[in-house]
């Protein structure tokens, strides 16, 4: 099996090392405009050959990942038209599909494209933060269009699976119209909430100094790139802009359940955000990236930090932060500490409750 990358960053790169795990005999070739990157992937054994541009040398690539910018990805289409092969699937990485689906009708290639959306992400950005298990158990989204056969389809599927990933085969209007709601949409509001703070803080920034807990959990998503969050709203903003319409006239009826008095109406809110909430399901990953965190009460003496650190680095379970958290208005504990995965957290909270801590796990 050949398969192709064009752009190698946090995304393919973790979309590479997966196959290279799974299928350690496949021919994995790559080109991108940071050579930089491919080579470190040739070093890291994921990738086996650097090519020099998009030429005949993807021509008989059985799969072809388009993982660069948006905008690039169109361009390479272009030149991918006249020398791939029949039965070559081009999919790309993109967390929306409409406009590229537009364009590969535009290019007469229907029937190779199956669109691609792993739901999977990090902070940190580019081929050096890759990992293989960075799409394990996340939701990856494929969009085939209505000219690929539904074996074709249901083939690329089981592969998608086979690296652990978990497909679901969506059309690619229903995909833009729900990350405009589940994702999209919230990184609007974590945003414009951020920068109203901002605006509304008191002149010598008390706001600022106390924003912690609940606000920084729901506003997180806002440190997120401004570059890339530009791209995906201006290719979904028909999306995104009725979803807002939705949540505007939303908040205007809230403020006049507020106006009114009408407690019964603000209990509701509550009462049925929580019911939905606490409804959502545990497995698999979201595009908002889940925070592996817990809490632990922690009395304010010299080296009490560096103790607890110790304890789980003997254990070898590796930290991702740690704080003193200081407005608890929401959070009972006194120290913050995240892990890069699930399973470390769980293993912390198991090691520390032995040594008498008290923990809190959200």
């Amino acid at each position: 099996m050949k398969i192709g990358f064009i752009g190698l960053g946090l995304i393919g790169g973790s979309i590479a090392r997966a196959i290279r795990y799974f299928y350690p005999g496949a021919e994995l070739v790559a080109y991108s405009r940071t050579r930089a990157s491919v080579e470190e992937a040739v070093e890291d054994g994921v990738i086996s050959r650097v090519l020099n541009g998009v030429d005949a040398e993807f021509g008989d690539c059985e799969y072809i990942f388009l993982c660069a910018p948006v905008a690039e990805n169109v361009k390479y289409l272009e030149q991918l038209r006249d020398v791939i092969g029949a039965d070559c699937v081009i999919t790309d990485v993109g967390s929306t599909k409409g406009d590229i689906h537009a364009h590969v009708a535009r290019l007469g290639m229907e029937t190779n494209f199956i669109g691609g959306h792993p739901m999977a992400g990090a902070e940190k950005t580019g081929y050096k933060n890759s990992k293989r298990i960075l799409i394990e158990n996340a939701y990856y989204v494929i969009t085939p269009t209505a000219q690929v056969s539904g074996e074709v389809v249901e083939r690329y599927r089981e592969f998608i699976a086979s690296l652990k990933a978990l497909p679901l085969v969506l059309d690619y209007e229903t995909h833009d119209y729900v990350t405009a709601g589940i994702s999209h949409l919230p990184h609007i509001i974590a945003s414009s909430l951020v920068n109203l703070v901002r605006d509304s803080d008191t002149k010598d920034g008390i706001m600022r100094l106390v924003a912690a807990g609940g606000f920084k959990d729901i506003t997180r998503i806002a440190s997120s790139s401004p570059e890339m969050w530009e791209q995906i709203c201006m290719t979904n903003r028909e999306n995104i802009s009725e979803i807002l319409g939705r949540y505007i006239q939303s908040l205007r009826v809230i403020q006049g359940q507020l106006d009114a008095a009408k407690e019964g109406a603000i209990f509701e809110l509550f009462e049925s955000s929580r019911d939905y909430r606490n409804s959502l399901p545990e497995k698999g990953s979201g595009p908002i990236q889940r925070i592996f965190e817990i809490y632990c009460d922690m009395v304010d003496e010299t080296g009490g930090i560096a103790t607890l650190a110790t304890i789980l680095a003997s254990n070898q379970i590796n930290l991702k932060n740690i704080g003193i958290v200081h407005s608890r208005e929401f959070i009972e504990a006194v120290l913050r500490i995240e892990f890069y995965d699930e399973k470390s957290m769980k293993q912390a909270a198991e090691i520390l409750r032995k040594y008498r801590y008290v923990i809190y796990e959200r």
